[in-house]
Formats: structure tokens, C-alpha cells, sequence
């Protein structure tokens, strides 16, 4: 799964990809969100949600309507850019795209190959700067292709993406599919279709899809996917070794920051800290102003103990893109400090108003909060909602965890068995497991699942959950 750049893991919310760190705020502006001045933190709140708000209203026309400079696109060739899911691209790089793909319009309002380029470029777009607000433009662009010359595999794969950026991931395959039977040799609809499947819970499906990728374009694309395939069967050496194959792969910056800063994610989950610091330094390196490592780096220190500067990193890269799970994690660590986290919850909520306006459902990310942190009985309705559309193994976790919460540890079990099924040594499904069956006076089950638990991640924390999520 990353897009723009390549995905691995589930999406969360409402993106499929790993963001870009354009646009952001200094950590001195962020370090005021930690809690230390209510007022403060009120103002500050508002300003990130009246931010978030503009960008949903901002820019009236499809595309941007500023010439782009000379040798972008000619008459007679179509300026090209990656499909959505398929190959990497930083933030400037997509945004070059669609000045091209404007101005090319412009010109040649019914070339239908331009508009799915533009389409898949707003969807990109979307990925790397968390803005809802571009995927009703891509929307039309793709549309506009698909009227203009129906069938058409690049609206498709373009539509195909869209839908799973969406979270409509049953769509996203139909689509995806498609695109396949016009054209069998896109690996970009490929990359939908493993990602779809993987949300869907067809991990078989999802790993054929992978491997047709290998074959049609072995590359950064195909070897994270099938990094996380195999991480989520247990394999972690082979996860790696795939990693590894994608760094070397990789040549731009982002693509370089994005291998390491996945290989430090390996190490953060299996304990290893100063391993996984040290790959989010080497991403950070590679690209400075990529976000998630500056994340990765948050997450562990914050594990290592080193509060002060965990809250002060995680200022900084929610004040530059407050995503849901960064905003959980940073609610977390001022929750475990002492401090308040009111104001990222009111910036949560929010954020959920937000994407629900560009058509976005994540039952997920909501079921999770609401079981650690707000009501049990809500986070069994979301989660219930979740695992309905989409029976994977995090969907599965978080509804097992609901209604545990909820006093309903015997329903909960067997969802927690399915969750901890595909052999992935994840610790938070693990405790999970292991909560449920001490609940439920299955001692010898416990200590087993608590052991896995341990194994899987010596430095996990019950206390600091959204940090042994998968980002």
C-alpha cells in the first residue's frame, strides 16, 4: 500500500499513504498543545480545526489555474504521472503534476488520459497532506475521463483508488478489477487490489495481487507490500528482507526515507529502540521534513522514557499534520505525563467531522478511541461497523477489545482468537488476547498470549496502546 508512497499498512484516517511534512508548523508553535495553559491549548485547537476546515473549502476549480513553466507537457504528449497506488512521488513532485495537467487541459479539455493523471494526482495529493478536500476533485477528474472515453483502465485504477482512499474497499476491488480485465498488465490496479484485499481480510488474494505486482513491476511498491504480507504472518526476517530489497530499489529522497523509516517501525515493534531511533534519524537524513519519522522518533522516546522530548516531537508533527493517529498518540503521552489531553480529543473529534464531509468512514479509528478512552458501548457500535465491511485482523481486534470493554469479554473471544490468527507478532493484539482470557479465568491462556506479548515486544506499554498500532 504508500502512493505517493508506497502502502504498507492499513489506512487510517482516511488515507491510504504515508503523508508528506509540507506545510508545517515549527515545534515551538506545537509545544504550546501540551497541556500546560487551557486557554492556550483552546486557541491553539482552534486554529488547527479552522486549518483544517479551509482546507476543505479552499480552491473552487478542479484545477490550478497559475501557467506552469515551459517543458511540463507539449500539445501532442500527455503529461504522465504515477497511478495513485503504484509508484512513490513527494509532495512537490504531485503538485508539479497537476500544474502540468491543468495547463495541459486547458488547452485539450477532452484528452482523457490527462484527466486521470489528474485525478490520481489529487488522490496522491490527498495521501501526503491528509487533505479530504481533494479526493471530490479527483472525483471529477476521474469521472470526467471515464465520460470522455468509457472504460478506460487509468480512470478505473484511478476510481479503484479512490474508493480505498474512501475506505469503500468492496468497491475499490470491483473497480480494480476492471481495470485488470481492460488491461492486464497496470500494476497500479495490482496495488489496488492487494491493498483492498488486505483491508477485506483476503490475505491469500491480497499476496497473489503482490505477486502479479512482482512480475509486472518489481520495485518499492511491491516489495512494502510484500513486506507487510509477510509481517503479518509472522515472518519478520523475510519482512525485512523485503524492506532491505525496496531500499535498494529506492533512489529519491522520500522513497529513501520512507524504506528506513518502515525498517525502524520493524524495530520499535519488536523492542529494539535504539535500532528503531536510529533508522528514523537515517529517514529524517534522507528527507527532513518527512513527517512520520519525526513520529517514529516521538514514539520512541517515548517509550525510552525521554517525556519531554516525546512531547515536544509529537508538537511538532501534529502541529504539521494532525493526523488521527498521531493526535491519539500525542493524547496518550500527555494523558501518561500528567498532563491534559482534552485539546487533542476536541482536534480528533474534529478531524472526524472533517473527513465524514469528503466521504470518508473510519469506524476504526473511533472504536479504538472510544474503548480506551471514551465509552465502551459506543466503540462496540463502531467496531461492530468496522468488521462488517471490513473483517480483517485489526478490525477484528478492535471489536474484541470493545466488548471487553464493554463487560463482554465471552463475545469477545472469539474475535480475539481471529485477530491473533495469521501468526502477526503484534503485541497490542496480543495483550488484548491475553486481557480477555484473564477476564474470562483462562489463566494457562493468559500467561501464554502475555508471554507471545512479551516475545513479540519487550517495550510495549499498556498505557501508551496507540503506539503499537501500525501507523
Amino acid at each position: 500500500m504508500k502512493t505517493s508512497l508506497p502502502e504498507r499498512r492499513p489506512p487510517r484516517d482516511g488515507r491510504t499513504g504515508v503523508p508528506d511534512a509540507s506545510g508545517g508548523s515549527n515545534g515551538s508553535e506545537g509545544s504550546g498543545l501540551r497541556g500546560t495553559s487551557a486557554a492556550r491549548t483552546r486557541v491553539k485547537v482552534g486554529i488547527a480545526v479552522l486549518g483544517l476546515a479551509a482546507a476543505l473549502t479552499a480552491g473552487a476549480s478542479l484545477f490550478p489555474r497559475e501557467p506552469v513553466s515551459p517543458g511540463t507537457g507539449s500539445a501532442d504528449v500527455p503529461v504522465q504521472i504515477a497511478g495513485p497506488a503504484e509508484l512513490p512521488a513527494s509532495a512537490a513532485s504531485v503538485e508539479e503534476a497537476i500544474k502540468g495537467l491543468g495547463d495541459r487541459l486547458r488547452r485539450l479539455p477532452r484528452d482523457d488520459q490527462a484527466w486521470a493523471g489528474l485525478g490520481a494526482a489529487y488522490i496522491q495529493q490527498a495521501r501526503l497532506t491528509a487533505d479530504p478536500s481533494l479526493y471530490p476533485k479527483a472525483e471529477q477528474a476521474l469521472a470526467r475521463s471515464a465520460e470522455l472515453k468509457p472504460d478506460n483502465f487509468a480512470a478505473l485504477t484511478g476510481q479503484a483508488a479512490l474508493a480505498a482512499g474512501r475506505h469503500d474497499f468492496t468497491e475499490a476491488v470491483r473497480l480494480a478489477r476492471r481495470s485488470v480485465a481492460v488491461n492486464p498488465y497496470g500494476s497500479g490496479a495490482q496495488a489496488v487490489l492487494a491493498d483492498a484485499y488486505t483491508q477485506l481480510g483476503r490475505y491469500g488474494d491480497a499476496e497473489r495481487a503482490i505477486d502479479r505486482m512482482m512480475e509486472l513491476r518489481p520495485g518499492v511498491a511491491a516489495f512494502t507490500r510484500a513486506s507487510y504480507a509477510a509481517e503479518l504472518r509472522g515472518d519478520r526476517a523475510e519482512a525485512r528482507r523485503m524492506l532491505e530489497r525496496a531500499l535498494q530499489d529506492a533512489f529519491t529522497p522520500a522513497d529513501v526515507a520512507y524504506c528506513h523509516y518502515y525498517l525502524g517501525e520493524l524495530d520499535l515493534h519488536a523492542g529494539d529502540l535504539a535500532g528503531a531511533a536510529e533508522r528514523y534519524r537515517m529517514a529524517l537524513q534522507a528527507s527532513a521534513d518527512f513527517t512520520p519519522a519525526l513520529a517514529g522518533s516521538a514514539r520512541a522516546a517515548a517509550l525510552d522514557g525521554r517525556t519531554a522530548e516525546a512531547l515536544d516531537l509529537y508538537a511538532t508533527v501534529v502541529g504539521r499534520l494532525p493526523l488521527a493517529q498521531y493526535v491519539v498518540e500525542y493524547a496518550e503521552v500527555l494523558k501518561a505525563s500528567g498532563a491534559d489531553p482534552s485539546g487533542q480529543w476536541e482536534l480528533l473529534r474534529a478531524q472526524r467531522s472533517l473527513m465524514a464531509e469528503a466521504g470518508v468512514r473510519d469506524d476504526l479509528t473511533w472504536a479504538e478511541y472510544e474503548a480506551d478512552h471514551g465509552s465502551p458501548a459506543r466503540a462496540v457500535e463502531h467496531a461492530r461497523a468496522e468488521y462488517a465491511r471490513n473483517p480483517n485482523v485489526v478490525a477484528a481486534d478492535a471489536l474484541a477489545w470493545a466488548l471487553h470493554r464493554d463487560g463482554r469479554s465471552r463475545e469477545a473471544l472469539p474475535y480475539a482468537k481471529k485477530a491473533t490468527a495469521t501468526g502477526w507478532r503484534n503485541a497490542l493484539l496480543l495483550h488484548h488476547r491475553a486481557e480477555i482470557e484473564r477476564a474470562l479465568g483462562m489463566k494457562e491462556q493468559a500467561r501464554r498470549s502475555a508471554g507471545a506479548a512479551r516475545d513479540a515486544n519487550p517495550a510495549f506499554s499498556p498505557r501508551l496502546s496507540a503506539l503499537a498500532r501500525f501507523s
